[in-house]
């Protein structure tokens, strides 16, 4: 953009929006898509709802994490509560090279992931690409970061599926590698996985989180757990909504690790991965007790449970749905538990991050009436 571009379109942001809007803009239009006009669907976005603003981060190499969660790591984009946020990821499947090898297309591969795995340098413990993070102005530990999932695109036309020796869910049965590209067709929303195997697109983020404690430091970006994170749950897919405990100034969320499509369990230790661009809404609830990640689809309510053990991962799953009948439908907690066993489906989600996943989903359809005030 030209500087005479820019500054008039910084004054005419600054006549039209709220000045928090028009101040950041401008920020995330570089490395992304332009419209023809510059800066005009900024002006737009930033305007059309006096909810809040709407930004786009495309991925690059000073906008994405390698592999952690930390409280140090420097924001990519800052934002209000009820800002809306689309972001570009990238997958699992590797570098360009390695998709090159397997049979993918160059030009189906897109040309930021080449300059991400140029430029970015520092990276580990873990191995997603995630990007981010993105600051949310006032969050503080204590409060809970309420994600908006409105818009999943799948950004190439294959997946990847993968599983190695001393990895996934049965090493001992496959002690050596594959590597598999899936193609996605995407205007029939279908991943040929092999003639006559037609597998349905649903398209998710593995990971979804936000930083831990300071005193963590930099955690790994493998293991789920109170910050979210690598929970690989097939459920959050457009149209959910996650809770999360804010655990670290500005909460900085993470997003990456994109399926279109995975089964219960992931045992292999890969899903169809892809690469996929979301569109979030981050809404703030000051001073909200939530000590577990949460989901609600339209459908379900969602609690959930991480731990290296499978039993304590499920045990803090239905503990964490029963505190949710109490706290929220005013059951008693001999009712909730009740409940629990009759009416909620508890369903493993993922066996192979280091701590396994467990979520239990109550029907909402079930609640009828006006909800029961005996405790």
């Amino acid at each position: 953009m030209a500087a005479t571009e820019e500054t008039l379109l910084a004054a005419a942001l600054h006549w039209l929006c709220p000045r928090r809007h028009w101040q950041k803009s401008t920020q995330t239009m570089e490395g992304f898509m332009r419209p023809i006009v510059p800066g005009v669907l900024f002006m737009v976005g930033c305007c059309a709802a006096a909810q809040g603003a709407h930004y786009t981060l495309a991925a690059s190499p000073s906008t994405v994490v390698w592999g952690y969660y930390s409280a140090s790591a420097k924001p990519a984009l800052t934002v209000h509560s009820e800002d809306t946020v689309r972001v570009q990821t990238l997958s699992t499947c590797g570098s360009p090279a390695r998709l090159e090898k397997a049979g993918v297309r160059p030009a189906d591969i897109p040309p930021y992931v080449q300059a991400i795995y140029d430029q970015v340098k520092d990276k580990g413990p873990g191995g997603h690409i995630l990007t981010g993070p993105i600051a949310i102005e006032g969050a503080e530990p204590g409060d809970v970061l309420e994600v908006q999932i409105q818009k999943i695109d799948i950004d190439v036309p294959f997946a990847c599926n993968a599983f190695g020796p001393k990895r996934g869910f049965l090493p001992g049965d496959f002690p050596y590698s594959r590597f598999k590209i899936i193609p996605l067709d995407r205007k029939h929303k279908l991943a040929r996985f092999a003639p006559g195997i037609d597998i349905p697109l649903r398209p998710f983020f593995g990971s979804m989180g936000v930083a831990p404690s300071p005193a963590a430091g930099r955690i790994n970006s493998g293991p789920p757990g109170v910050h979210a994170g690598n929970m690989d749950n097939k459920e959050l897919v457009a149209g959910t909504t996650l809770y999360i405990p804010v655990h670290a100034k500005g909460a900085l969320f993470e997003v990456g690790d994109g399926h279109a499509g995975q089964g219960n369990g992931e045992v292999d230790i890969t899903a169809m991965e892809t690469m996929l661009s979301g569109t979030f809404k981050f809404v703030l609830h000051k001073n909200v007790q939530l000590a577990w990640p949460r989901a609600e689809t339209p459908k379900d309510y969602i609690s959930m449970g991480f731990s290296p053990d499978l039993e304590t991962a499920t045990e803090l799953a239905v503990r964490n749905m029963i505190d949710f009948l109490v706290n929220e439908k005013h059951l008693s907690r001999d009712e909730a538990y009740m409940l629990t066993s009759v009416a909620v489906d508890v369903d493993i989600t993922e066996l192979v991050d280091g701590s396994v996943g467990v979520h239990a989903m109550c029907p909402k359809d079930i609640f009828t009436g006006s909800p029961s005030s005996s405790k």
